[in-house]
């Protein structure tokens, strides 16, 4: 009798804790969440009269939602106001110049996830990234005016193609994330550009959270 009681207790343990087990387990769940975090942003592939390029801090910040494919799948779009740039130097009309370029850009990441432990998302997709504005701090050695000139006329891509990859730590409703993030087309619009072509480059880190019942 003895035992028939304490199998009877351990068999309704048992069964506790497995279900414990499966509500902790997000992965099946739609989520919508906030993230903001920090860009460390600089640029490849460069273009340019002896340009040289230097990172710079930017910030992120938006919206994602997180859709199952089952339980090891999934899709995750976000919507983030991302701050990227540079410190870049080199030659125009025969002067030197130096400045920093800080760009404003809407990126929306497309990313297909693997979930394969609940705490664990690993990310990688395509990203469309929309400038939204653009603000030049500029110096020179000699009169600035026609640098600026030649800058400020440059034909710019405003809709840029891209990639990124990265993952996520999901400790219940709080997530950290990293990603990196790269531009598989060139800022000039039609080629024609006479300052730096460039391809963004950016790092990323962040924290945020997610709702989900």
């Amino acid at each position: 009798m003895n035992k028939l009681v304490l199998i009877a207790v351990l068999f309704s343990l048992t069964t506790v804790t497995v279900k414990a087990q499966d509500d902790s387990d997000n992965r099946e769940k739609l989520q919508f969440g906030l993230k903001a975090g920090l860009n460390y942003s600089n640029v490849y592939d460069e273009k340019g009269e002896d340009f040289v390029a230097d990172p710079k801090f930017g910030f992120v910040g938006g919206v994602l939602i997180a859709i199952p494919l089952g339980k090891y799948l999934g899709i995750q779009p976000e919507f983030l106001y991302s701050q990227k740039g540079f410190k870049g130097n080199g030659m125009i009309l025969g002067n030197k110049y130096s400045f920093i370029r800080t760009t404003n850009y809407l990126d929306i990441p497309l990313q297909f996830v693997l979930k394969p432990a609940n705490f664990l998302s690993i990310l990688v997709g395509p990203q469309f990234s929309y400038l939204l504005s653009q603000r030049d701090e500029f110096t020179s050695s000699a009169s600035s005016y026609e640098q600026e000139k030649e800058f400020k006329q440059d034909n710019i891509r405003k809709n840029i193609f891209g990639a990124v990859a990265g993952f996520d730590i999901n400790i219940r409703h709080i997530t950290l994330g990293t990603r990196v993030s790269w531009d598989l087309q060139t800022n000039a619009g039609d080629g024609s550009s006479t300052t730096p072509r460039y391809k963004n480059i950016c790092f990323q880190g962040s924290i945020g959270y997610k709702f989900y019942r």
